[in-house]
């Protein structure tokens, strides 16, 4: 078992529902949910007009390879009505590979940690969040030193408390899971 984290973003439709069934179906498949942050409103990465992401980072047991977890990430995305026309566009939801235990992974689709993590609030605030003392595998620097080189938490608005948001999602999983949902 892996403890894996990723991030979820979401700036089109019910923006938390997004977040909240791509939570849901990853468990349905199988990896468990260890923890999540709160999650925040954040303004769009990238260059392109479009409204506002919701963010957030969670923390799972896994059993499997980084492959495997891409394509079933992939998978939900794509349940999940996410298209792939404009990079850094807008999306239903969007799932990062961010960590992978201590693992350095490289392909030509995936690369772990992830490329750019160290270089987003959006990304950072939530993970230290989750895990404060956690290190970038391979060079043992401390993410929150990545973090204190950025520009803080600017343009970051809290949402959803975590407590609050893991509260509902686990209510949220148990409910969809024995009625069916968007998910399913």
């Amino acid at each position: 078992m892996q403890k894996i984290y990723l991030a979820f973003g979401s700036n089109l439709g019910d923006r938390l529902g997004y977040i909240s069934a791509a939570i849901c179906s990853l468990e349905k498949a199988g990896i468990k949910l260890l923890n999540v942050s709160s999650v925040y409103e954040s303004e769009p990465y990238g260059f392109i007009e479009q409204s506002a992401f919701l963010n957030c980072v969670g923390s799972f047991e896994y059993r499997g390879t980084p492959e495997e977890l891409l394509d079933t990430t992939m998978g939900i995305e794509q349940k999940l009505l996410r298209t792939r026309e404009i990079h850094w566009g807008p999306r239903t939801i969007d799932i990062d590979v961010l960590l992978f235990g201590t693992m350095i992974y490289n392909s030509k689709r995936l690369t772990i940690p992830h490329y750019d993590m160290k270089n987003r609030s959006f990304v950072l605030v939530p993970l230290l969040e989750i895990a404060p003392d956690i290190v970038e595998p391979g060079t043992g620097i401390s993410y929150s030193e990545y973090y204190k080189k950025l520009e803080a938490s600017i343009g970051l608005k809290l949402i959803e408390p975590a407590d609050t948001f893991y509260k509902k999602l686990k209510l949220g999983c148990l409910i969809t899971s024995t009625k069916g949902g968007l998910y399913e």
